[in-house]
């Protein structure tokens, strides 16, 4: 994926925010969460360009196993359930749902390490073939990059419903 991780963690938010009934934070709170959350994962690229060198694939950092974001949820599921100050903890489940949803859509046509640390196994659903040049011109003439831009869309229509809808109230 390389357009669709922001748009994607705002549709999780903003279901999560329908469909919910009482919040334990701001609307807003929630959305940025899970934009933030979709993108966290990414956040390695730092790493990747500024120190590694671009030496290791960088969805086999710790930040792209999904151990790590089924860890997450988890411990935030717990204590949300059981802790009477789970504000904290509420915003960290949407963040970690939201990272768990950038593995999922990486693993269309990116490789993920699904049983990382525990197996060195790449997983994709699909293939993107190295066709032309430069290597990112392969994943947007790719059938998948209209999955990003269908993504894209359904978050833009969702963005301008909740404008229109919160404009009235």
């Amino acid at each position: 994926m390389f357009i669709a991780h922001l748009p994607s963690g705002y549709i999780l938010a903003t279901a999560i925010v329908e469909r919910v009934r009482s919040l334990p934070v701001k609307a807003s709170t929630v959305i940025a969460a899970g934009i933030l959350g979709a993108l966290a994962p990414d956040f390695d690229m730092l790493y990747f360009y500024l120190i590694d060198n671009r030496q290791t694939h960088h969805h086999k950092y710790f930040s792209h196993w999904p151990l790590l974001w089924l860890c997450l949820i988890m411990v935030s599921s717990w204590w949300c359930r059981f802790s009477s100050q789970s504000k904290i903890a509420f915003i960290i489940l949407i963040f970690s749902l939201a990272g768990l949803l950038h593995i999922l859509l990486d693993t269309l046509v990116g490789d993920i390490w699904w049983f990382a640390p525990f197996f060195n196994e790449p997983y994709a659903l699909f293939t993107v073939p190295a066709v032309v040049k430069p290597w990112w011109l392969n994943f947007i003439v790719h059938w998948s990059f209209a999955v990003e831009l269908a993504i894209c869309f359904w978050a833009v229509v969702k963005y301008r419903l909740r404008s229109k809808t919160n404009s009235l109230d």
